[in-house]
């Protein structure tokens, strides 16, 4: 839950823009920030997850995002909403940060998909459930109830975590973990230094240095491509658009965000449970698969992003022309949604296959790549569609997805075990 909450502040500006007066283009760029906070942030809060343990981190970064959330509702300008917000990005982001970390540890290899792909769900649904709730919200009660709601949110997060949420990193000879006889007080009131190793600087950036790895750098950067055009590109432009072209309010620009969500959910449902099926078919105990033999279901996802965000573009186009609001451009959407969840959970899982001791480290790297290249984004769409327009648009994606997603693919597949050695 709070993977979503994370996801789902870079997204909510959106919907507000004409309560405070300014741009939808303005709006978007202050959603960028959010996206470079976001990516910048767990950087800070990996290595003190480690030392100090997941639970503090969690508890500590609910607290003050609700306090970060009230900041934001009791702003009167955009520049002192601008800074609240980026606040609460940066505390809301170890959600982000430790995701997959948490997973590895808690859940065995067998379900690692599945479980992988619930967390990362979670991160790619926050963007477009953002403004299909809040869009309501903000036209009904105002938009200062946004950040209310994520408030009581954080609320009621910090208290259910508190009261069930255990320590999930284990660190073997230290008291601090050991909780199976500690009773209540020992297990969640117990809150001290988990791991002796001394925190130094270089912690803080070592997981920039998986970018000498190529079997999570690629990953990494197929995925952050696929992610910026099947999820991003969609939901900023969006609300760019369809307000103009067809006049519709918050509310009505927030219901398209639907196609997205049945896009993603579906999506994962071979990303995750499928992709875990498919490492286990014709495995054997004494030769279980390469991590690499996850990846076929990586072109599956390109395949349905390329043909979905074409549809998208095109048809969208073609009612823009029309003057005539019609679906097919949501077709799209969902379409390139469940291409982008699929390329996703693969591309995080297979990363965390090939080197699990380190999962925290390529969730913190590969979050980091998707956010400053999703925060550049928005700075040069509106400028590719109004030189291009929408359907000459549509051959951008496509090399792009194709020269930094598919080939290199094709090139880890066949390489990734070498390298690995």
């Amino acid at each position: 839950m709070a993977t979503f909450t994370a996801a789902s502040i870079q997204s909510a500006f959106l919907n507000i823009s004409i309560d405070l007066g300014i741009s939808i283009q303005k709006a978007s760029y202050l959603t960028s920030l959010v996206i470079a906070v976001l990516g910048g942030a767990p950087l800070i809060w990996r290595p003190l997850a480690h030392v100090y343990g997941r639970r503090p981190i969690f508890l500590i970064s609910l607290i003050c995002s609700l306090v970060g959330n009230i900041g934001c509702a009791s702003s009167h300008s955009y520049a002192t909403m601008a800074f609240c917000r980026a606040l609460t990005a940066f505390f809301i982001a170890p959600a982000i940060a430790i995701g997959s970390g948490v997973v590895t540890e808690i859940f065995f290899k067998k379900d690692r998909g599945l479980y992988m792909g619930i967390w990362a769900t979670m991160v790619t649904l926050g963007v477009p459930i953002a403004p299909f709730i809040f869009g309501f919200v903000a036209l009904r009660v105002g938009y200062r109830w946004i950040y209310y709601v994520l408030a009581i949110v954080n609320g009621v997060q910090f208290i259910l975590y508190f009261l069930f949420g255990r320590e999930s990193r284990y660190v073997p000879g230290s008291t601090a973990t050991r909780t199976s006889n500690a009773g209540f007080v020992g297990t969640y009131l117990n809150f001290r230094r988990i791991d002796p190793t001394p925190l130094t600087p270089l912690d803080f950036v070592r997981p920039l240095f998986m970018v000498l790895r190529p079997c999570v750098m690629i990953p990494a950067a197929a995925y952050s491509m696929v992610f910026l055009w099947g999820s991003i590109m969609i939901s900023i432009e969006i609300p760019q658009l369809y307000p103009e072209a067809f006049g519709f309010n918050t509310q009505q620009v927030g219901l398209q965000n639907i196609s997205l969500i049945i896009g993603t959910v579906l999506g994962e449902q071979i990303g995750g449970r499928m992709s875990d099926a498919w490492m286990r078919w014709g495995a054997k105990e004494s030769k279980p698969r390469r991590p690499e033999h996850r990846l076929w279901l990586s072109y599956i996802g390109f395949a349905l992003t390329l043909l979905g965000v074409a549809v998208f573009l095109a048809q969208l186009d073609k009612s823009i022309k029309a003057e005539k609001w019609d679906v097919t451009p949501l077709v799209g959407a969902a379409i390139a949604s469940a291409g982008n969840q699929i390329v996703t959970t693969v591309m995080i899982t297979y990363a965390v296959d090939c080197y699990r001791v380190e999962s925290a480290s390529i969730g913190v790297f590969m979050t980091f790549v998707r956010q400053i290249w999703g925060f550049i984004g928005p700075f040069w769409f509106p400028q590719m569609i109004e030189e291009l327009g929408l359907t000459k648009s549509i051959g951008v994606p496509f090399a792009m997805i194709v020269g930094v997603s598919v080939l290199p693919t094709i090139l880890v597949q066949s390489l990734g075990s070498r390298w690995r050695k």
